[in-house]
């Protein structure tokens, strides 16, 4: 009996120390990648009051944190220049732990819905295109490194989600966010330098999903209890703010050096006219949260869609007038316009297959504005001024460059006029010079609005030379 006492007594010691023992967010572990030449935030759990000290491979310094009340601690370590050498980490409570494999770098967040989450590997019945290429030549970016957080939600906010990192590799890339590799790929050419990419998104969410209680209660009329979304809103990626909570809260502790967002199609059809005013809260709340300043944000423009069954329908152009508002409005922010980017035959495709160019133009902004490779040319052209000389609409544009892409010296696309009536005819359109489109239209005798692609399925060729896509427009505000 006493001995049967004893080895109780025993094991209870061991499972107490084995819990005791610092547990580190799932973020903080082998293969990570620190944000450069910053202090990069370290976090974990252990027995309140309990010292931690941490040592780092780079460095002499030995950093000292103690757990809070709640067994919480964090501390911040100074990285080092980016670099390929693996680096390692040491936390030591009395028992140590170490992770490796670590590399200095350049860290974004991926964030959005489906097309953001859309795999190398493609979903059902939606490729990637170049898939089988880039699985080939992934052993070419083992300097870069990611970590996909689960989908999951929560009606309170999560400090740590059950995710690990992996380095670039044949039979990794397959799970990795097309778009976040294609934008990872360019930047680590460019710059010579390892990428961590960070991917908390949801399919199918709004907005609204990524709003935290506070601004949802303050900002909208969104139900906040899940009886309610559930009886507003049924599918359960259409709900606001427990996506946020257990999908992108985990990660606000993480260094990183901006954000790039890939959202919107699932606003479309329930109600744009909030779109801007939201994501620049969305905004607001996640550099608040994150506590790095004015991180940059990088918005991606939604592709052309059938939306509601209705091709010729304006609900795609909307959103879009929405996400460029915002754009000009987010300070430390920049938008990519994808008009271009859809096959004749995607126009039931949610998710396109050319996503390479997505993620290349995204990286064309960040080299531009956040390295200082200012050479490239990381603009679309946008909508500047409408002038009407009779019968005949002169369309200025901005973010020409040296003027209009051979592509564009013929009969342009996309362009329709419309008189007091309101109703828009194909016009027959010209450039002239570098940066103006006149048109005219025989159903049109005294123009008054101009549109260029603002239909849900509508392609042009407008492209400046930076072989960069016009962004849909609308100069009326019917």
């Amino acid at each position: 009996m006493c001995k049967r006492l004893v080895l109780a007594v025993a094991a209870l010691c061991v499972a107490l120390a084995a819990e005791s023992k610092v547990r580190l967010s799932h973020l903080v572990g082998d293969n990570m990648v620190l944000q450069q030449n910053s202090e990069a935030r370290l976090w974990g759990w252990d027995d309140p009051g309990k010292e931690i000290k941490v040592t780092v491979s780079w460095a002499k310094t030995v950093y000292k944190t103690t757990a809070d009340k709640d067994g919480k601690w964090l501390v911040a370590v100074a990285t080092p220049a980016a670099s390929y050498t693996p680096l390692s980490i040491t936390f030591d409570d009395g028992e140590k732990t170490t992770i490796g494999n670590i590399l200095s770098g350049e860290v974004w967040v991926c964030a959005g819905q489906s097309n953001m989450e859309m795999p190398m590997a493609g979903y059902d019945n939606c490729p990637t295109e170049g898939y089988n290429a880039e699985m080939v030549n992934a052993r070419q970016y083992q300097g870069i490194h990611f970590c996909t957080l689960p989908m999951s939600r929560s009606a309170k906010p999560k400090d740590d989600a059950n995710c690990k990192w992996r380095v670039v590799a044949p039979n990794t890339i397959g799970m990795l966010s097309a778009v976040g590799y294609f934008f990872a790929q360019n930047v680590n050419r460019a710059l010579d330098i390892p990428v961590g990419l960070i991917v908390a998104v949801k399919g199918g969410s709004r907005v609204e999903a990524w709003l935290d209680y506070d601004n949802l209660k303050a900002h909208t009329d969104e139900p906040l209890d899940e009886p309610s979304m559930k009886q507003r809103y049924g599918y359960n990626w259409k709900w606001p703010l427990v996506w946020g909570n257990a999908t992108f809260h985990p990660i606000l502790n993480y260094t990183v050096k901006g954000i790039l967002y890939y959202q919107g199609c699932s606003n479309v059809e329930m109600g744009t006219e909030h779109y801007a005013e939201r994501l620049k809260l969305l905004v607001e709340q996640w550099r608040r949260d994150f506590g790095l300043g004015e991180i940059p944000f990088y918005i991606t423009q939604i592709t052309p869609f059938i939306y509601a069954g209705n091709r010729n329908g304006d609900l795609r152009g909307r959103l879009i007038e929405q996400q460029m508002k915002a754009s000009k409005t987010i300070p430390n922010a920049g938008i990519v316009c994808t008009q271009d980017l859809v096959y004749s035959w995607e126009g039931w495709q949610i998710h396109p297959a050319q996503k390479r160019q997505v993620g290349e133009r995204l990286a064309y902004q960040a080299l531009n504005k956040q390295y200082g490779l200012t050479s490239i040319q990381c603009e679309s052209p946008e909508y500047e001024r409408l002038t009407v000389s009779n019968d005949t609409c002169y369309i200025q544009l901005r973010n020409m460059y040296k003027g209009f892409s051979l592509l564009s010296n013929c009969d342009l696309k996309g362009f329709e006029v419309a008189g007091e009536d309101r109703v828009f005819h194909p016009a027959k359109a010209r450039a002239k010079g570098k940066n103006i489109v006149w048109m005219t239209c025989p159903e049109v005798k005294k123009p008054v609005a101009v549109r260029y692609c603002f239909r849900n399925w509508q392609t042009g060729n407008v492209y400046n030379t930076a072989m960069l896509p016009l962004s849909p427009f609308r100069t009326d505000d019917w």
